[in-house]
């Protein structure tokens, strides 16, 4: 009897309907767990097969908090949890026999996330027009405002009153997901990561936003354009957006997004503008609704920025629309810059006299575009002087005799949190050329005599820690050579290889955004990948061509792809079949890549010159000794010889080899324990409560 009762028991225990339930998942959808910011998070909660949801006990911290959850109109239980605390945060949920927890930490709306150490001084730029008021603190942090535009009948945008009739030469807007809306044109004005930014969609005035309803808003296709500034400068200020106005963009439904911390002209360090990328798409999740994918925009330095931050912070922007190309700062802008004003330094102080055709052969330039060389010479101190002119810092900044402990303008020391610093509160200088034959290939090819090869290489130089010529070359250590591809200074391609791109291929040679960095780009992408399928370049395309058409129509092929395969190879899968890259000739745009180059030539810039790849990934060469037989039927005098043992005593650069230091780089480094970086542990994940 004992027997049968016992087993009765066993079989009631062990049944399905008083098994354990599986543990609820709760997944944070706006931002990983571990990065959210402004003490708020889009939380979705996945309850269990057969769990009493209508029982469930939701907390945060310990205090309740089911009122914010509901199960929404597509049937997901979504909540905007807001009130966490700076730091560590729990949110819980159970059901009766489940439960799962998970850990949020939060970040201040004026940051940092994962950038490390903000720079000081700071300035606030809050009442710029349109004014957002004084800054509540030191962030530079103050209430968002909202204004509304609407675009006329004669194509321009023109303030709207939304208590007001509505205007006569309103027009409507048909977004690309078929909807037919009025006009209207909402835009946001808030602070975040100490910069101001802007949000421009079409908008109802009279109907709500919320990230559960997007039916509400029908004018928004859930498409973002993500626009980078131009330029490059460093300033201690908090800045103004770019307008955010963009008609092609907002006519189909997306959102335009712009951050004075995305403007590469005020603010040149792209760790902070992927930070400031990844704390706006965390507040579109929250406040306007799920994201369905990013498009980067920009030229110049807007350019590098999308490769930067693709290559360093994958998935925060899912294709890239790249003008007037770049590979990056540091071994496109910065070490090309003060290469030509070595060069440029040799030339003024030689008692000799190149010709345009020297200096062409000497610089890779094409024999018109020579002035190149002084273009590029006067932007070196942009990065290199800590008196660059700007008054980065106000009346902080530095000075050598009148403040010299003040606030340093160089691209180095704004990098500081990435790069470190000095014993002396220095940047490390980051220009190394040490090893570096100028006009080595213009040498070979008999274009410059060994008489001018010796006295350009003699003269060329290099520059101190406050980027002022000096006789002697600049030296970086192994150890940052390493660090700068260690932390994606340099653009190594590989985590570019899983982003659709599709760029404008400049074709003025006689200034720095010439088309041979499409062509250096490109090369990387094939190093770091074999191939370079993912990457479409037009010239001069033709009317009617769009690269955001395009791109769209590419990345939501690559959404519809449920292959499994690999991202990189569902990237190149996904392009279109006729998006290939070419140019426009007479209003015909032409694919025959011979024929293209043939009319709109590229030419090649110092290193290659010097002997580097295409690539041109090092930033520290290793050297060899002189030897007469690595120069083919040139004849060197005996004093010509020793005036180069004499430039290049430790020898010279042997591009057959790596550069020092050269690695891939890592992504989704946080400078949150200090420079260098450390790479970020996998997202957090919910656990099952006991």
């Amino acid at each position: 009897m004992k027997k049968t009762l016992l087993a009765a028991a066993l079989a009631a225990v062990l049944s399905p309907a008083s098994a354990a339930l599986q543990a609820p998942e709760i997944l944070v959808l706006s931002n990983r767990a571990d990065l959210v910011s402004g003490g708020d998070a889009l939380v979705e909660i996945k309850w269990p097969a057969g769990a009493a949801a209508a029982m469930a006990k939701i907390s945060l911290n310990g205090a309740p908090l089911n009122g914010v959850f509901a199960q929404r109109a597509d049937g997901r239980y979504l909540g905007l949890v807001t009130g966490l605390r700076q730091g560590a945060n729990v949110l819980a949920a159970r059901v009766p026999g489940a439960g799962a927890e998970i850990t949020l930490q939060n970040h201040p709306i004026g940051g940092p996330v994962f950038s490390g150490a903000q720079l000081q001084p700071w300035t606030c730029s809050t009442t710029s027009s349109p004014s957002l008021g004084q800054p509540l603190d030191a962030q530079c942090n103050a209430p968002a405002a909202y204004r509304y535009m609407y675009r006329t009948t004669t194509g321009q945008f023109s303030a709207y009153d939304p208590t007001g009739p509505v205007p006569a030469n309103m027009t409507t807007a048909s977004t690309d997901t078929g909807a037919t809306v009025p006009y209207i044109v909402r835009i946001e004005r808030g602070t975040l990561n100490r910069g101001i930014h802007e949000i421009a969609v079409l908008a109802d005035p009279a109907r709500p936003w919320s990230p559960w309803t997007p039916a509400d808003q029908p004018g928004w296709n859930h498409k973002v354009v993500m626009q980078f500034g131009a330029g490059t400068g460093q300033t201690y200020r908090q800045g103004t957006p770019e307008s955010v106005l963009n008609h092609e963009a907002l006519s189909r439904g997306f959102a335009v997004v712009s951050s004075s911390m995305m403007v590469n002209s005020q603010h040149a360090n792209f760790v902070t503008v992927a930070e400031t990328v990844m704390m706006l798409k965390e507040h579109l999740a929250e406040r306007y609704g799920a994201i369905r994918y990013t498009i980067g925009q920009g030229g110049s330095g807007g350019a590098l920025l999308q490769y930067l931050v693709a290559e360093n912070y994958p998935g925060l922007v899912d294709g890239l629309r790249p003008t007037q190309d770049w590979e990056d700062s540091i071994s496109g802008a910065y070490r090309e810059f003060a290469d030509s004003a070595a060069v440029t330094a040799a030339f003024t102080s030689s008692p000799l006299t190149y010709s345009n055709e020297e200096r062409a052969a000497i610089g890779g330039w094409g024999l018109a575009n020579v002035n190149v060389f002084n273009i590029e010479n006067g932007r070196v101190g942009d990065y290199m002087r800590p008196d660059d002119g700007t008054q980065c810092a106000g009346t902080a900044s530095y000075h050598p005799q009148t403040n010299p402990a003040g606030t340093r303008c160089t691209f180095q020391d704004f990098m500081s949190s990435v790069l470190g610093l000095r014993p002396d509160g220095k940047a490390n200088p980051v220009f190394d050329n040490v090893g570096v034959q100028y006009g080595l290939q213009g040498l070979l090819e008999g274009r410059i005599t060994p008489e001018k090869f010796v006295d350009v290489n003699l003269r060329a130089g290099g520059f101190d820690i406050d980027g002022r010529w000096q006789p002697q070359r600049s030296e970086i250590s192994g150890e940052m050579a390493a660090l700068l591809h260690r932390t994606g200074q340099v653009t190594y391609g590989k985590q570019l290889g899983n982003v659709p791109i599709l760029a404008i291929r400049g074709t003025n040679n006689n200034d720095y955004h010439y088309p041979f960095r499409t062509v250096v780009k490109r090369a990387r992408l094939a190093a770091a990948n074999g191939h370079a399928g993912n990457h479409v370049y037009w010239i001069t395309p033709v009317q009617g061509m769009s690269t955001l058409a395009r791109m769209d129509e590419w990345l939501s092929n690559l959404q519809a792809d449920t292959s499994g395969a690999p991202l990189a190879q569902r990237v190149v899968a996904s392009r279109p079949a006729d998006l290939v890259s070419g140019c426009g000739v007479s209003g015909t745009f032409v694919t025959d890549l011979a024929a293209c180059d043939a009319t709109y030539p590229y030419f090649r810039e110092p290193r290659t010159v010097a002997g580097d790849a295409t690539t041109v990934y090092t930033m520290k060469c290793q050297l060899k000794p002189l030897d007469r037989r690595d120069y083919a039927g040139v004849v060197f005098t005996d004093d010509q010889w020793a005036a180069l043992q004499s430039t290049f005593p430790s020898g010279v650069c042997d591009f057959s080899k790596p550069g020092i230091g050269f690695q891939e780089n890592v992504p989704w480094l946080t400078y949150a324990a200090g420079a260098g970086g450390q790479p970020l542990p996998a997202p957090p994940r919910s656990t099952a409560l006991r």
